[in-house]
């Protein structure tokens, strides 16, 4: 009851040549979303939200990544 197991990571695939992992900020409420950008149309698939040090850690264990680009 107190204690649960940690959710496994499920390591994400994409299309390289189409897609690229990318942190979606707000500019004004500081919010951060994690997901998929379109790199022929720029559209933002948003796949989670990133409310800490944490969740961004995982996201980037998702896609095994050490580095995420931020757009605003």
């Amino acid at each position: 009851m107190f204690f649960r197991k940690k959710a496994q990571i499920k390591q994400m695939t994409y299309d390289q040549a189409k897609e690229k992992p990318v942190i979606r900020c707000s500019i004004c409420t500081g919010e951060q979303a994690g997901g998929l950008m379109d790199l022929k149309s720029g559209k933002f698939t948003e796949i989670m939200l990133i409310r800490g040090q944490e969740d961004l850690e995982n996201f980037k264990a998702m896609f095994g990544l050490t580095e995420v680009e931020k757009i605003y």
